[in-house]
């Protein structure tokens, strides 16, 4: 006999977990969240929210030292790190606090220990001896995440380390040394350097940024290089050794060290000990668990979601799929999300968003592409604000004005790109937003701007 029973468990506390649980709560169901770490997951524990807690600070230092360019002068300023460590553990605290206090308003019972499928309808919680049996009459949700993968011939360990780490460390070092030059990577590398560290930031593919529009991958790398750091593209670090007190690699013939080495090259699905074999929840050939438009696993009541089934690996996008889940447990229609229009937001500086295509993707679909382009320098707020040296660019199909993608790379750009994504979820073309009125002087009008230019009649430019 089980000792507990619910209508729903949720497997992970993460932003794809625990809103799958409030949304379930909503509906009705009796519910619990089942977490092996802490409340909140990696992403408000060791990633998304210390990663931006980091990056607000070297963007308010950035903002000091171009202080000079409006007028104010600034003297004396100094990083108290460890000051900053404590910031980014109380935004952590406050956040997760937040969530455990949704977790009491929705009366959702938050459980501790491993949680694994044991059959149908039925969860463990803690070891296989001495766990909790637990009865789940209406949907069991797996929503564990990810966890750091090391490139080849390398492992984590000592003065090796992961994503996680990296925004965690005590104090600030005089050299860091990034391998992969994707959203975490960049991050990372655009944090610390603007913090006073010495940054090698390496990307084995030919550009950094390479699943961004090529436009926008040039840009990002000339304000990296502006911050001092030193971009090495179409290079591969080998020969990774750690010691007692920093790293040594090699990379294009040379021999080289740093106090800490990072691997931000890619992540895998957490399904390590989650009972997926015993419940019968298959595996696609790509390591995730194969689910429908509905994530539905292959096992009868089994629901995965986030970074353990394909699609983007995107906070947002594992809440979005954790309420359509228990909707669909609840008996609600619910719609197979868009993966291709999901937003994508890093808030490296110059910060950089998209959704859909690249220009080179759409044209290798087929679409009859016409492209848009602005700098935010021509509209009155690119100059007012300071950044003169950002980028709109739309891409559309001309046969119904369709948006295809959008990128936009510089200041408020993870903030912009929501103007696009829901022109295009609500059926909107380039043409309507060209016509829509936006505010004056903001950033805004350079996205009617590029709109414009894509439908053939730009005004400033």
């Amino acid at each position: 006999m089980a000792e507990k029973s619910y209508d729903c468990v949720v497997v992970g506390s993460g932003p794809g977990g625990y809103v799958a649980a409030i949304r379930a709560a909503q509906l009705g169901m009796g519910t619990a969240v089942i977490e092996k770490d802490v409340v909140g997951g990696r992403c408000l524990n060791y990633a998304c929210i210390p990663a931006k807690a980091v990056l607000r600070v070297a963007d308010v230092l950035s903002e000091i030292d171009e202080a000079g360019d409006f007028g104010i002068n600034v003297s004396g300023r100094d990083i108290d790190y460890p000051a900053v460590v404590q910031r980014r553990k109380k935004v952590i605290s406050t956040l997760t606090g937040g969530v455990s206090g949704l977790f009491k308003k929705n009366k959702i019972d938050y459980l501790e220990g491993h949680g694994a499928l044991t059959g149908a309808g039925s969860v463990r919680v803690g070891s296989s001896k001495d766990g909790d049996e637990i009865d789940v009459s209406k949907c069991i949700v797996l929503a564990t995440g990810s966890v750091k993968k090391p490139i080849p011939g390398t492992k984590f360990g000592g003065r090796v380390i992961g994503t996680e780490e990296a925004w965690a460390l005590s104090e600030l070092p005089s050299k860091l040394v990034v391998v992969g030059a994707g959203a975490s990577g960049t991050e990372i590398a655009s944090a610390y350097a603007r913090l006073g560290v010495r940054v090698q930031l390496f990307e084995a593919l030919d550009r950094v940024l390479p699943t961004e529009d090529a436009d926008i991958s040039k840009l990002a790398e000339r304000g990296f290089k502006k911050q001092g750091i030193e971009v090495h593209t179409g290079t591969f670090v080998e020969n990774v050794e750690s010691h007692e007190d920093r790293c040594t690699f090699s990379f294009g013939g040379q021999d080289d060290e740093a106090e800490w080495l990072v691997i931000a090259a890619g992540r895998g699905p957490d399904v390590e000990g989650l009972g997926l074999d015993e419940a019968g929840v298959k595996l696609g050939e790509d390591g995730f668990i194969a689910v429908d438009g509905a994530l539905r696993t292959s096992a009868q009541g089994v629901w995965a979601i986030g970074d353990l089934v394909p699609g983007p690996a995107l906070a947002h996008k594992a809440s979005d799929e954790g309420i359509i889940a228990v909707e669909d447990a609840a008996g609600l229609e619910t719609h197979p999300i868009e993966y291709v229009d999901v937003p994508r937001a890093t808030f490296c500086n110059p910060n950089v968003a998209s959704f859909g295509l690249t220009e080179e993707q759409a044209r290798e679909a087929g679409h009859d592409v016409t492209v848009g382009k602005l700098q935010y320098g021509a509209v009155g707020a690119g100059t007012v604000y300071g950044d003169r040296s950002g980028l709109i660019k739309i891409v559309g199909d001309k046969r119904y004005g369709e948006l295809v993608g959008g990128h936009i790379i510089g200041s408020k750009a993870t903030e912009l790109i929501q103007e696009l994504v829901n022109a295009k979820l609500l059926e909107g073309g380039y043409p309507e937003v060209a016509r829509i009125i936006h505010g004056h002087p903001t950033l805004s009008e350079a996205v009617m701007e590029a709109a414009r230019a894509a439908d053939g009649w730009l005004i400033h430019g």
